[in-house]
């Protein structure tokens, strides 16, 4: 079952899906940079090929959400990406992931290296990094946004560790709370990476308004539910059952492709919602009262929200994060030609 082909109809029902995304020029400059920053910082060890994160090729993503913005800020993007990926990977792939204690106490570590701008003596690569990342990124950033992103991080904390009472104790969310909780653990502080990236900070009447909220929830959660699409396969190979797909299959008595056709459904009507959203917030009084200053960079923070989802699906079908891993005991192309070269 590959993943490309569970999410590839969506392209063409979708008409917001429709066109491809336009791809940043700096796309190497930033893989590579972003992959030699990784391997610094302890977050891809080894080979690259033989781990998810490593095959994640991350900067495909960024470069497809902001095509436009300097070259350094989309870099920044995709350390964040990669930094998020890693914590899922924790999460996901080792014990760790199935004790809420463990879970809240990193993840307390981590909001207090955000809070001071350092990380503590003996941290580990992840609070190390995330420090890192946040002094670059909150920088000329105003108060209300720095409020903002904290409070999504405080969101994204409460969202693992009660996934990790999940897993320990084998109770599943039902599949009407699954996304309420999925929209959490998704990570909703990345959608705030926007006005960094873009230089564009949003007015707080802006933010406040009932249509931004639906606009940035209703991106985060179709994003969610197309990475559990994607992630299905490897999911459901190791026994994971928190996933879109797996609760469908079991809670409404589907096959494996049944399920995924109803969460495909679910993601359609998400769309259309954005879609809708997108169309209120510029009917806002909120909108209409900012200064022509203002209104050209909120629009373009927009128009990178409402790229993630198209921008998504092409990174998935590029990466190799949801492939299958190859086989350690099969030496690579790139390592019987070194031998024959010898």
């Amino acid at each position: 079952m590959l993943t490309s082909e569970l999410l590839s109809p969506l392209t063409w029902r979708v008409p917001s899906l429709a066109a491809p995304c336009r791809v940043h020029e700096g796309l190497w400059a930033v893989g590579e940079e972003t992959a030699a920053w990784a391997r610094s910082r302890g977050l891809v060890i080894g080979d690259a090929d033989t781990s998810r994160l490593g095959r994640g090729r991350f900067e495909r993503l960024a470069c497809r959400v902001f095509p436009d913005a300097p070259v350094s800020r989309v870099t920044l993007s995709t350390k964040w990406l990669i930094w998020l990926f890693a914590f899922d990977d924790l999460r996901d792939e080792t014990p760790f992931g199935g004790s809420a204690t463990a879970v809240d106490a990193l993840y307390e570590e981590m909001a207090r290296a955000v809070r001071r701008g350092a990380p503590r003596a003996g941290a580990g690569p992840l609070e190390i990094v995330l420090a890192e990342l946040w002094r670059e990124t909150s920088e000329g950033m105003g108060g209300e946004w720095r409020r903002r992103f904290r409070t999504h991080l405080e969101w994204h904390r409460q969202g693992c560790a009660d996934e990790a009472v999940g897993r320990r104790t084998g109770v599943l969310p039902s599949l009407e709370d699954y996304p309420r909780l999925r929209r959490r653990t998704n990570g909703p502080f990345m959608l705030d990476l926007a006005e960094p990236v873009l230089g564009a900070e949003l007015p707080e009447e802006l933010i406040r308004t009932r249509s931004w909220r639906r606009l940035f929830d209703g991106v985060n959660d179709v994003t969610a539910w197309c990475n559990d699409v994607a992630s299905y396969p490897h999911e459901h190979g190791r026994g994971e059952l928190c996933n879109y797909v797996a609760l469908a299959a079991r809670e409404l008595e589907l096959e494996p492709l049944t399920a995924v056709a109803w969460v495909s459904e679910r993601i359609e009507e998400g769309l259309a919602r954005v879609a809708e959203a997108a169309e209120d917030l510029t009917a806002e009084s909120a909108w209409r009262g900012l200064d022509p200053s203002l209104r050209e960079p909120a629009g373009r923070v927009v128009d990178a929200l409402l790229a993630v989802p198209r921008a998504q699906l092409d990174w998935i079908a590029e990466s190799g994060r949801y492939s299958p891993m190859p086989d350690p005991s099969v030496p690579s192309p790139r390592r019987r030609v070194s031998v024959t070269l010898k």
